[in-house]
């Protein structure tokens, strides 16, 4: 019973990472200048990896070097920049439903690199969630770009391989330093993709200030740093499957602070996701 409330609590911790992380197409139309989605990403990474690395006052080691930098372009740099070309070339609803195949991916990545049992109850709960995102978010007139598609299966991709060897390197640091190097490492990756891809930024006003700050003290050091401290504990693909957290999110900001109107489809599709969330957790309960 003590282990099963453990598990609960973890879940619940990491279930924040996803649920913040839903606010950032929110705070990026509404309180960042339009148009520099690689530096925006740049400003999010390298600022809150740097303080917390001026924090824990330890540098990576060893094989650690190249691997903080392999797992910063997986969850940071690459993942972000494919985030914010599929959201330039696809509607919001299309890129999150392809980006909800992650789970799906990360079940099959845990088989290959961590050796778990591919689940069809954890098969059926990543179907329902896609299904859930799809019914939130899309909407019927909804334009493919093949690009923007790819870009969109990428990020995904990116991101379930960073989740999965996230868990097979396990680090001898803390999750603070751990977080720490990657976000750094992740940063500093994009700074030449910023440099060279967008013009220079204008000057920053106090509201886009905050924002910057919103989303790399709370939208990136907070959560990755219970992302990746909780993700030691439970198993990735029980962590990936909250990531349908964010599109809810999304969607309740978009109602309350846009005055957007929530279809009984939508309402639909909140329960899909809830119900799958729940069944990816029981599909790891051993029989």
């Amino acid at each position: 019973m003590k282990k099963n409330s453990h598990d609960i609590a973890d879940i619940a911790l990491t279930a924040i990472a996803p649920a913040i992380w839903g606010s950032t197409y929110f705070v990026t139309t509404q309180f960042l200048p339009y148009g520099y989605s690689m530096h925006v990403a740049m400003l999010r990474a390298l600022p809150a990896g740097l303080l917390l690395l001026l924090f824990v006052r330890k540098l990576p080691f060893g094989i650690w070097w190249s691997r903080a930098f392999f797992l910063g372009a997986l969850n940071f740099a690459f993942f972000w920049a494919m985030l914010f070309v599929a959201a330039y070339r696809l509607p919001g609803g299309v890129a999150a439903t392809v980006g909800a195949v992650q789970p799906l991916i990360v079940i099959g990545l845990s088989h290959v690199f961590l050796a778990r049992p591919i689940r069809a109850l954890a098969i059926v709960a990543g179907i329902i969630g896609m299904a859930g995102v799809a019914f939130l978010v899309m909407t019927p007139n909804a334009a493919l770009d093949p690009v923007g598609i790819a870009a969109a299966l990428a990020g995904a991709v990116s991101m379930a391989f960073g989740t999965v060897l996230s868990r097979r390197w396990q680090p001898p640091v803390s999750s603070l330093t751990f977080t720490a190097w990657q976000l750094t490492a992740g940063g500093i990756l994009l700074v030449p993709v910023a440099w060279c891809l967008e013009p220079a930024l204008p000057p920053l006003s106090t509201e886009n200030i905050l924002g910057l700050a919103y989303l790399g003290l709370i939208g990136a050091a907070f959560t990755y740093l219970l992302w990746f401290r909780v993700l030691s504990r439970i198993e990735p693909s029980v962590a990936a499957s909250l990531g349908f957290l964010s599109p809810v999110t999304a969607t309740l900001l978009g109602w309350m602070a846009l005055g957007q109107s929530l279809a009984p489809v939508q309402i639909a599709g909140f329960v899909m996701v809830l119900f799958s969330v729940w069944l990816s957790q029981k599909s790891q309960i051993p029989r």
